[in-house]
């Protein structure tokens, strides 16, 4: 991909918008590589089609509104908001036309060479014209919706979804224009048909693009062009409102499809004139216009329908834990904590913690919170299994979670008719905690078993997020668990008159920020001192600047600062006199790298910190974060060890230098994949 040079926008900080965009090509960079298998090289493309969408949907309004309100006001610069925009915007096209010569000139010609022939920019060859035919009158058909437009229309283009516009002449009148969906919300988005060795796949759209005239009998059909249109996906919730919460998630979610148009994509060769004219009949004067190919909506990529087991990753079981079957899990946790790293461990003793819980006689109450749920969950399954076994089961649901919110509301929905007592945050704050805790009653004994991970309590995306959940009955810590739930269940923001003096664990909104400075503020003393002093430290993402400028502090103190940020990173590394002591990795591979974890030297008797909170605004200040400190020693060794071969990773990870390039670490010519190597060393361990 052509090298991009990037600009600080501001003297200590990169943008975050400009740094996820560079994120995002970086994950473009894995579907250009000859050695990832060839599909998922293709399912790369689709993560990449995927995570511009959700760009678009999310942060594109928060710039447009940055720049409107920058002309109203003093304190932000105008140009820097327009730059921000046209650099954000120009990257987009330059990745997209990246995009288009991986798939054309890379992986068509891979698949041939397969005995797979993608059908791309090209009529359907005539063999399979009766059966797309056939398919189109038996199953496309039923889906169509053809809309014609005017000066009177008022069609409402639906959030992504995709449209043909075509142009009809019926050889008296003027030109008349027709949208008609393409029903890809319905139907696979491709057409497979097999003969002999090789295999055939289309676009649907190009069977409906084929039988148009069937359509249209009445017409000649003239240009045909694809249009997609992006709305912003912010929900406008009120904090005083009368009802429940989930009442007005629910109406809320039913507008969100109708709101705020940020893209207007359309194909490339369409004439401008009919541009305009789509533009102005369906509001869409304020979206961003943009040129694209003759296909939308590439995600659908991830569900392409070949597959060849010398084509895609070679198998890694999930491995399991030696833990005895023969007793419960809670006496086994009683024991000692120990953890599981998911998804190179299986997710199956998760899932037997809840399940034991609800039919053991001893247990009194289960909490947990739940912000991304499986849309099969078994966890919610045993949570409805133990209300009605009769006992008391609290569950925190984020309703707010992005994009989940339709599930969640659904599962806690059915949880709340089975009994469970259902409860929500406040609609200005996320609860965003992975936790889990289940209390047990023998006589007038009470104990505590619980959960603390990384990741959500989710059996669908631990098979391909990295997680970290740890097993413990260790009451210090689950005593602090219990008061968090308690403070949940009030539904209040914390705030100076109702905080709890947590020891143990570091809460957002309590004392997270405050201990993670206290903990940096140490290493800079040992540093002073001239002791060995060092900051290990990986996250999803780094914004928030008060830690960021702790963390420049610390660097010019002596203190040797590794980071591992897998997307947005604002904190700029290498700076002579400001960060120079600071390294930044970023990694992407065959797993979503999703783990927060915290490791701090304190001269020698290291201190290690797991949880849900990166370093964002909003995990800082507008959510309630758990992370949670590691014990054990030999977990605590565990996790040392996985994060000393992900800094080392030479394969798959990049270095960010002082202008947000993406640099190839140095290696003397054997690479290290991390990822890989994880889970050796797991299967070995075990």
């Amino acid at each position: 991909m052509p090298k991009t040079n990037i600009s600080m926008l501001k003297p200590k900080y990169f943008n975050r918008d400009i740094s996820w965009i560079t994120f995002n090509g970086r994950v473009l960079e894995e579907a250009a590589k000859p050695e990832v298998p060839l599909i998922e090289r293709i399912k790369f493309l689709s993560i990449y089609s995927s995570n511009l969408d959700e760009f678009y949907r999310v942060r594109f309004p928060v710039l447009q509104a940055l720049k409107k309100i920058s002309k109203k006001s003093d304190e932000l610069d105008t140009d820097e908001q327009t730059n921000v925009l046209q650099q954000a915007s120009e990257m987009v096209m330059a990745q997209q036309q990246h995009f288009g010569q991986i798939l054309t000139k890379q992986l068509l010609p891979a698949l041939k060479q397969n005995d797979i022939s993608l059908i791309y920019n090209e009529p359907l060859p005539d063999f399979l014209k009766k059966e797309t035919t056939d398919y189109f009158q038996s199953d496309i058909l039923a889906f169509l919706q053809p809309v014609f437009i005017n000066a009177d229309t008022t069609y409402f283009p639906e959030n992504n979804k995709l449209y043909f516009l075509v142009q009809l002449y019926d050889g008296v009148k003027a030109e008349k224009l027709v949208l008609i969906n393409i029903p890809s919300d319905s139907l696979p988005r491709f057409y497979s048909s097999k003969a002999g060795n090789e295999q055939h796949i289309c676009f649907i759209d190009d069977i409906l693009r084929d039988n148009l005239p069937a359509l249209f009998k009445a017409y000649t059909v003239g240009g045909c062009y694809s249009i997609k249109v992006t709305r912003d996906a912010e929900l406008d919730l009120k904090d005083e409102y009368p009802g429940e919460l989930s009442d007005q998630i629910e109406r809320q979610l039913q507008k969100r499809d109708q709101g705020f148009a940020t893209r207007f994509l359309y194909q490339a060769d369409t004439p401008f004139r009919i541009v305009q004219m789509l533009t102005e009949h369906l509001g869409l004067e304020k979206a961003n216009a943009v040129e694209g190919g003759r296909y939308h909506n590439l995600k659908d990529l991830m569900a392409f329908p070949a597959s060849k087991p010398e084509l895609v990753y070679d198998k890694w079981p999930s491995l399991s834990l030696n833990i005895p079957t023969d007793e419960p899990l809670a006496d086994t946790i009683a024991k000692g904590d120990f953890l599981i790293n998911t998804p190179y461990q299986s997710y199956n003793t998760v899932l037997r913690f809840f399940n034991e819980a609800a039919i053991n006689p001893d247990v009194e109450e289960i909490n947990v919170t739940l912000y991304r749920v499986a849309s099969d969950s078994r966890i919610v399954n045993a949570l409805i299994s133990a209300a009605r076994n009769g006992k008391k089961v609290n569950v925190v649901v984020e309703l707010k979670a992005r994009f989940d919110e339709a599930n969640n509301l659904k599962w806690a929905k059915k949880m709340k008719n089975a009994g469970v007592q259902i409860i929500y945050s406040v609609t200005a704050l996320k609860v965003h905690a992975k936790i889990a805790l289940v209390k047990t009653r023998k006589g007038d004994r009470i104990t505590y078993t619980g959960l603390l991970a990384t990741g959500n309590f989710n059996e669908g995306t631990a098979k391909f997020y990295t997680d970290h959940i740890l097993f413990t009955g260790n009451h210090k810590i689950l005593r602090e668990v219990e008061l968090l739930f308690i403070f949940l269940a009030k539904r209040e923001k914390p705030s100076a008159d109702n905080q709890i003096d947590f020891k143990n664990l570091l809460v957002a909104g309590f004392n997270l920020q405050r201990r993670f400075m206290n903990l940096i503020d140490r290493e800079i003393e040992f540093a002073k001192q001239g002791k060995a002093a060092a900051i290990t430290i990986k996250l999803n993402n780094l914004e928030e600047q008060v830690l960021i400028n702790k963390l420049y502090e610390a660097s010019q103190a002596g203190v040797k600062v590794q980071l591992i940020v897998r997307s947005i990173c604002c904190l700029v590394p290498g700076v002579k006199g400001l960060s120079e002591n600071i390294t930044i990795k970023r990694i992407i591979d065959r797993y979503l790298e999703h783990g927060r974890v915290f490791i701090f030297n304190n001269d020698g008797e290291r201190e290690v910190y797991m949880g849900s909170a990166d370093w964002m605004n909003r995990n800082i200040y507008h959510r309630i974060e758990v992370c949670f400190p590691v014990y054990d020693e030999a977990i605590k060794q565990q996790i040392e060890k996985l994060i000393e071969l992900q800094l080392n990773d030479t394969a798959q990870a990049v270095i960010l230098n002082e202008h947000l390039e993406q640099l190839k670490p140095e290696t003397d010519g054997e690479l290290l994949a991390s990822q890989k190597a994880i889970y050796q060393h797991l299967k070995t361990s075990l």
